[in-house]
């Protein structure tokens, strides 16, 4: 699974600091998309089990949750990355374009955001949109936290 870049990110997981992963190779391409360049999977860098580790052993301390998104993932590789998060003591969190994705990976996660993006029903912050930001824990859809 590679990854374009990392970075430390504030608003996509609500009362989180989060270290936020750039997944290349998305699929859906959705239009009008903010990202295209995570569209290619052949962009980037591995991310490793190594790399994840030492990342977080940086940033021990000064973040509190681990987040994935942009292009799509392999579930296989994903549930290892979340596992070795959750061990740490971190949340998890995944933004898809998909509307669902297995309870395997669900399993491993304390936040999800799911639905493609569309231009003309906006994004979380938006009353009219497609997309759901969901505590998985408490099943609780967490969209009017972005809606000011």
């Amino acid at each position: 699974m590679n990854i374009y870049k990392y970075d430390i990110v504030f608003q996509e997981v609500p009362d989180q600091i989060s270290l936020a992963f750039y997944v290349c190779g998305c699929p859906l391409k959705c239009p009008g998309c903010h990202s295209p360049e995570l569209w290619t999977e052949k962009t980037g860098s591995p991310l490793t089990m190594d790399l994840l580790h030492q990342l977080l052993a940086d940033y021990k301390n000064k973040i509190t949750c681990v987040l994935f998104l942009g292009g799509e993932w392999h579930a296989k590789d994903l549930i290892s990355l979340l596992t070795h998060c959750q061990q740490q003591g971190l949340l998890t969190a995944l933004y898809t374009g998909l509307d669902d994705i297995p309870s395997s990976i669900k399993d491993h996660l304390d936040f999800l955001k799911i639905g493609p993006w569309r231009a003309e029903l906006g994004g979380l912050n938006s009353p009219t949109t497609n997309q759901k930001f969901i505590d998985l824990k408490t099943q609780q859809t967490l969209n009017h936290l972005f809606q000011r």
